[in-house]
């Protein structure tokens, strides 16, 4: 006995299979709810965030605003050694691109580099210029 096979109906599951995996691997990435506190417009100046403490060590960073906008961002400290310079590596220019992007900390977080999202985004949080 010979089945005739339903591709349409497989090729739909497989679709809606996709979609689910996506919207779950969506829901594991995580933004930070860390924004400024004002939405007015920035001083203009330079600000040094609070060196903020992780399992690994302290992150620190620090802005340039100008015209009332973040120009730049420099990171003064963080953990360094082993795992550490390959996870920074990666994640520090990508956390530096997402804010500057957001004017704000509110940037998603790099998979497997948890600890220095959070001192990132902490640090970061604590340089908002206050009127």
């Amino acid at each position: 006995m010979f089945f005739k096979h339903d591709q349409s109906q497989e090729t739909a599951q497989s679709q809606a299979t996709a979609a689910s995996d996506t919207e779950s691997e969506s829901s594991t990435t995580t933004s930070s709810s860390l924004t400024s506190s004002s939405n007015s417009t920035m001083k203009d100046g330079t600000y040094t965030g609070k060196s903020t403490s992780t399992e690994w060590g302290d992150v620190q960073v620090k802005i340039t605003v100008a015209s009332g906008k973040i120009t730049q961002i420099t990171v003064l400290k963080h953990p360094t050694g082993g795992k550490s310079d390959e996870i920074n590596s990666r994640s520090l220019p990508t956390y530096k691109q997402e804010a500057l992007a957001a004017q704000s900390a509110n940037i998603n977080q790099v998979s497997g580099a948890t600890e220095t999202y959070k001192g990132f985004t902490g640090s970061l949080q604590s340089t908002w210029p206050r009127s």
